[in-house]
């Protein structure tokens, strides 16, 4: 097992042995209370300085189009988060669902929009020959882990939406604006996995 791994699982399990009482929701947006089963794929990437695959949604997509996002997607009947999230990163950009190197399934996060989203950890290869599905993804990069972990990276923003004052985080990196459901994902993870600890104050450089 890869030295990346080892600390990550370690990390991971450590850091849900207890309970967090600020993780970040989007529930109280969801103004009709249904909601659907999803799952997403952190892919960390096994290398020197790892970072997580991210997408690029298309502009005509119904759900969050052209935001920045995990692959993944709802679950389909009969499957858990950890299938869900391997079959839609295999549909999105044919990653295999072989190179994926399991941690775990992190806290639910709940959209405004209704969705129920597990988000699933894993390491995979460096420098995969990945290839995006155009229906679904427009393109694909990776974003260093020990910047995402870190947050003192994230800005806070407030706006007016359907009457309510809603706080959302905010990251931009080579010119993708990282945000939304995406950032709360990260934020909450790192609130797990302590970007100390992975790192030791790595410098961003």
């Amino acid at each position: 097992m890869s030295a990346l791994f080892n600390k990550l699982s370690n990390l991971f399990e450590a850091g849900h042995r207890t309970g967090i009482g600020d993780l970040i929701s989007e529930e109280r947006y969801n103004a009709n209370r249904r909601t659907k089963d999803a799952a997403v794929l952190i892919a960390v990437t096994d290398r020197a300085e790892p970072g997580i695959i991210l997408t690029q949604r298309p502009q005509d997509m119904r759900d969050h189009p052209g935001q920045v996002a995990f692959p993944g997607g709802k679950l389909d009947p009969g499957e858990d988060a950890i299938a869900a999230a391997l079959r839609e990163a295999n549909e999105e950009l044919a990653l295999d669902p072989a190179t994926v190197r399991l941690i775990g399934t992190t806290d639910l996060y709940r959209t405004g929009t209704g969705f129920n989203v597990t988000p699933v950890l894993g390491v995979v290869p460096p420098d995969l020959a990945l290839t995006p599905n155009p229906a679904e993804v427009d393109e694909w990069f990776e974003a260093p882990l020990n910047l995402v972990l870190d947050q003192s990276q994230w800005t806070r923003h407030a706006v007016e939406w359907r009457g309510t004052k809603r706080e959302y985080l905010e990251m931009n990196w080579q010119g993708f604006r990282i945000w939304g459901v995406t950032a709360g994902i990260i934020y909450n993870l790192s609130q797990r996995i302590k970007f100390a600890d992975v790192f030791g104050g790595i410098d961003h450089g």
